[in-house]
């Protein structure tokens, strides 16, 4: 391992085998600098996520056609479930963001896999939801049925609102994703050059 590796990994080899080390040097001092600025986009989804919860729960109409509410609907309803659970996430990353620590290996993958997961499961929820929104909207011709939000435009607008809401929440944990990558894969070295089959040197991407 080089030099600079052993700076900034302490007591653990950079394959992550072994005890796990301190990352220090200057990866410490840009924790420092980004800790805020983390700190306020870890808690920015909390927000986002409580509110377009509370939309979607709302979100009911009832008129001379009859009843509709976000509850007739899976994708709706699976929207509430993700709001709620990046919610509480939210709540407890940016606790444990704000809250300095020493940062290790394991660590850095833990909060990274969480990011992943609940970056893809709001992402989903959000998706699942605009497609039904594109059916109430436009109807589908194919298996005839027709549009629904010349009927009950209440509801639409509503639901609309909540999945609006919830792709702010995607943009948050996308830049949280990258953060969280950026930080765990800045731990690792670079590959060192090596000689291949035929004698061919294998260039190693500059750190």
């Amino acid at each position: 391992m080089s030099k600079m590796a052993d700076e900034k990994v302490i007591s653990a080899p950079a394959t992550g085998g072994g005890e796990d080390g301190l990352i220090a040097g200057d990866l410490s001092a840009a924790e420092a600098r980004v800790r805020p600025l983390e700190t306020l986009l870890r808690a920015a989804p909390l927000g986002l996520c409580v509110a377009a919860m509370a939309v979607m729960l709302r979100d009911t109409q009832t008129n001379e056609y009859g009843t509709v509410s976000y509850s007739d609907l899976g994708g709706f309803k699976y929207l509430v479930y993700a709001n709620g659970l990046c919610a509480a996430y939210s709540l407890v990353s940016a606790f444990y963001t704000a809250v300095p620590r020493p940062a290790t290996l394991s660590r850095s993958w833990i909060v990274f896999l969480l990011d992943q997961v609940f970056t893809y499961l709001i992402l989903a929820a959000g998706a699942a939801s605009a497609e039904l929104l594109y059916l109430a909207y436009n109807g589908d011709k194919e298996v005839t049925w027709s549009e629904a939000c010349g009927v009950f435009g209440g509801f639409c607008r509503q639901a609309r609102t909540s999945v609006a809401i919830t792709f702010g929440s995607v943009v948050c944990y996308i830049l949280l994703s990258l953060i969280s990558s950026y930080r765990l894969f800045s731990a690792y070295d670079a590959p060192m050059p090596s000689l291949g089959n035929k004698g061919v040197e294998i260039a190693a991407f500059p750190r």
